[in-house]
């Protein structure tokens, strides 16, 4: 490493920016920012993606000086700075750089900046870099920037450091690798990676074995890489055996991190996560054991809600982790999958801005002057979907205008160390259950409090803390509340609270139950639920206002509360509803106050499961309040509704008499007989001509069953095309003359409203006698079908060529009827016949006779 530092120098001298690859160990983070503070006057910012690589660089860079960090080497964080009037190289969270650019984008006094391990491609490492370009750009052309990396992709991070359209130098450091003997120690049997943040525990006893292995096989810590919190306590209890298991991870206490990264007496096992992938060197590590997971954060946007999801290892990140055991001398690896799996992981992990949600981001760039974070040199642009809904979230805050400007709340709102969701709830908090308490709670259900544990009681949990039974989730909570309360009265100086107004509105009014869902409903309003089962079934289904179902642990003991403010949800894959993790009751009154910005009343006026719909609805976002039948629809709005139902449902709810029946079937005949003018009457057109011939009734319409009472019948007269309708009766005539002079109903029945079909016309055999041919309709177009009766009404024939049946069916009906009704004319010539609607009447001698 020490090899390329005058070429760095140099770059800088040149161009001003540059990126460095170099492996881990190789020193990067400790002897850069000295090199480049003996090069240059003035301050240098090392920017670490991680609290614990922050601290542990100050204080390996200050040994190398042999000081203590606050001397010449100091460090910056939340919530913990040692720096002196003496510090030349100062290491800092990503985060908050971010903020003290957003301060003073000048970095008055500042030489250099160093943004150490951009590939892991977190979301303030992003934006720091990002800002720090655009203040090279625009104040501060001779601040010098160096981007790091540990993996040798670094084209890209190159060309977004590049000026005047020329890539920045990359610079590559060898170091000394010592070798790593990499072992895969697969399970005998596949383990599947479960649906959500779980893993299988059947993976973790594996783990535990392989440990036990490499123990076996040589000497060394182990360091043991798993993907979370959880996973290190079982694995810790699985190797409850073991003199030395010592856990590492992000949420520890300062102190606790301290004691894992300091040389220690005797063998360890060390279970870490990510945290310890890159800037960080656990002494004594000869070993590592690598599960192969990562846990990573995914944000449903649509829900508004956020998981951690469980995923493989990158080969870069992996590479990382078995670098971990030759940093001090040859070391092993042993990998928990086949080499064959090896072969298929992903050469990267995603970056965060592709995963995480973006409120804070767009408030960040927002304040920066670059809504949208349009124009800023981003190594990615953020997603559409995440970023349109980022901005929703903060104009609901009132933090963004309507053009995506910042507002004089959302500088308030950036000033606080925090989320803007928990930023927000930390400022109203104030006003309404008093800024201590409010800090209290906002540290709770912030990322940044201890690790959260005992249950999804969140008042219970408030409790625990406040007694220091856990004393030291205990201690990092006081200190999260100390941090937060600092930053509440920095930001109190632009508002009109005072600390009168505090005590009155808060301690003396709001109960501490009450106050904690007050607080968390502020931060997510979205996120008030009610109890969605009846009374007598297990209370946990929950609505949340955002319009996702929320399910409680069966064991807890917030099951049956009426309402829920709700800290922290998930939903894991696959699910439909969210899963409760901390939550506090309230009541109906509270929820509705706290989550005002998403009460409205709704008027339904709708079709809907073939019904018309009258209501008026009280909402809280998605929660129904109240529910009532809305006494003064507008006529307009209903009409519409109702077209739309007849649109969806059809012209079932319509009633045809047998009048407005048989009139639409001779319309129907007509049109396909002769087209236009004529109308067509099938459903579809209709439908689709519903205001032609249906408009004038609709107005009248006020619920179903009015529909149900329009007199169909005259409303598709209005369809008759005039003045061809005034031949209508001419042409599709309800009853046709028959021989014997009767007026016969014709029979449209087999007609379809296609016009599909023949009239039919019912006439018995005597009355035809004479008829040479059978009639027909529509001036021709359309023979009518003739039913032709015995005396008694039954069917003796069907025909639509009469002639054809007088000379051939005829006879054959003659003889078999005649017999049966001797009373009735049966001719031997019928078209000589005379017709008859009545039998002879009978001589005196026949009366005895029966029919």
């Amino acid at each position: 490493m020490r090899s390329v530092l005058p070429e760095v120098v140099l770059a800088l001298q040149r161009t001003g920016t540059t990126v460095l690859v170099a492996p881990p160990g190789s020193g990067k983070t400790s002897l850069l920012p000295l090199a480049l503070a003996d090069a240059w006057p003035g301050t240098v910012i090392v920017a670490e993606p991680r609290r614990i690589a922050t601290r542990a660089a100050a204080r390996r860079m200050a040994q190398l000086l042999g000081e203590q960090p606050g001397g010449r080497i100091g460090y910056a964080m939340r919530g913990d700075r040692r720096v002196s009037e003496q510090t030349r190289v100062e290491v800092v969270t990503t985060g908050l750089l971010v903020r003290r650019l957003q301060h003073d984008p000048d970095l008055d006094g500042v030489c250099a900046v160093v943004i150490d391990e951009v590939h892991e491609r977190a979301l303030d490492t992003d934006l720091a870099l990002a800002f720090c370009l655009d203040v090279r750009a625009n104040l501060r052309p001779d601040l010098c920037l160096v981007a790091t990396s540990a993996t040798p992709d670094a084209d890209r991070l190159a060309a977004v450091l590049g000026q005047r359209g020329a890539p920045a130098a990359i610079i590559t450091a060898a170091a000394a690798v010592h070798p790593v003997q990499v072992i895969y120690a697969a399970p005998t049997r596949a383990i599947p990676l479960l649906a959500d943040a779980r893993v299988d525990p059947r993976l973790l006893d594996h783990v535990a074995a392989v440990v036990r292995r490499a123990i076996a096989d040589g000497p060394g810590d182990v360091l043991v890489f798993l993907p979370g919190e959880s996973e290190i306590t079982a694995v810790a209890r699985r190797l409850a055996d073991l003199d030395n298991v010592v856990p590492l991870f992000g949420r520890q206490s300062a102190a606790d991190q301290d004691r894992a990264l300091q040389p220690a007496r005797g063998r360890r096992v060390v279970l870490t996560t990510a945290v310890a992938e890159s800037s960080l060197t656990v002494p004594g590590v000869a070993v590592v054991v690598d599960a192969g997971l990562s846990r990573e954060p995914r944000v449903d946007h649509s829900r508004g809600l956020g998981t951690l999801t469980t995923t493989k290892v990158s080969r870069s990140a992996a590479a990382q982790r078995a670098g971990r055991a030759g940093r001090q001398g040859p070391g092993r690896v042993y990998r928990c999958w086949s080499e064959a799996d090896d072969r298929y992981l992903l050469a990267h992990q995603q970056p965060e801005i592709a995963t995480s949600d973006l409120t804070g981001f767009a408030l960040a760039v927002a304040d920066w002057g670059h809504p949208g974070g349009r124009g800023m040199a981003l190594m990615d642009d953020p997603p559409a979907a995440a970023m349109n809904t980022a901005v929703a979230t903060l104009r609901a805050l009132q933090a963004l205008d309507d053009d995506g400007r910042i507002t004089a709340r959302g500088r308030r709102l950036a000033l606080v160390a925090a989320t803007p969701r928990l930023a927000r709830a930390l400022l109203d908090g104030t006003d309404l259950v008093g800024q201590h308490r409010a800090a209290q709670i906002v540290a709770l259900i912030s990322g940044d409090g201890p690790p959260r544990g005992g249950g999804d009681d969140l008042v219970a949990r408030w409790r625990d803390l406040r007694s220091g039974r856990d004393a030291a989730a205990s201690g990092m909570w006081r200190e999260e509340v100390r941090r937060l309360s600092g930053s509440g009265r920095r930001t109190a100086a632009g508002r009109e609270a005072t600390a009168g107004r505090e005590a009155t509105a808060g301690r003396e009014i709001v109960g501490d139950d009450l106050a904690a869902a007050m607080v968390v409903g502020l931060a997510f309003p979205d996120r008030l639920a009610r109890l969605r089962t009846p009374t007598g079934t297990d209370g946990r289904n929950y609505l949340m206002a955002g319009g996702t179902g929320a399910q409680l642990n069966p064991t807890t003991g917030l099951l049956g509360s009426p309402w829920l403010a709700i800290a922290v949800a998930d939903r894991p894959a696959g699910n439909a509803d969210a899963r409760i993790r901390l939550a506090a009751p309230l009541d109906a009154a509270t929820a509705v106050s706290i989550g005002a910005g998403l009460y409205h009343r709704e008027d339904e006026i709708a079709w809907r499961d073939g019904g018309l719909v009258l209501r008026r609805q009280e909402l809280l976002g998605a929660i129904v309040l109240a529910d009532r039948p809305l006494a003064d629809p507008d006529p307009a709005v209903v009409e519409a509704a109702v077209r739309d139902g007849l649109r969806i449902d059809g012209l079932r709810p319509l009633h045809f008499s047998p009048a407005a029946d048989l009139l639409r079937r001779r319309m129907a005949l007509l049109h396909k007989a002769f087209g236009v003018p004529w109308p067509d009457v099938a459903d579809p057109a209709l439908l689709a001509e519903i205001d032609h011939w249906l408009g004038p009734d609709l107005h009248r319409v006020r619920k179903v069953a009015d529909l149900a009472r329009i007199d169909t019948g005259s409303a598709l007269r209005r369809l008759l095309p005039w003045p061809a309708a005034a031949r209508f009766d001419q042409l599709a005539p309800e009853r046709l003359q028959v021989p014997s002079g009767s007026m016969v109903r014709v029979d449209y029945s087999g007609v379809d409203y296609f016009g599909d079909g023949s009239p039919v016309l019912a006439v018995k055999v005597q009355e035809a006698f004479g008829w040479a041919q059978a009639p027909v309709l529509a001036d021709g177009r359309i023979p009518v079908v003739l039913h032709l009766l015995s005396p008694a009404g039954r069917p003796a024939a069907i025909t639509s060529d009469l002639a054809s049946f007088w000379r051939q069916g005829y006879p054959q009906v003659r003889a078999e009827l005649r017999s049966r009704y001797p009373r009735h004319a049966w001719p031997d010539d019928p078209l000589a016949a005379a017709p008859s609607r009545r039998p002879a009447r009978r001589a005196s001698s026949d009366r005895s006779v029966p029919d």
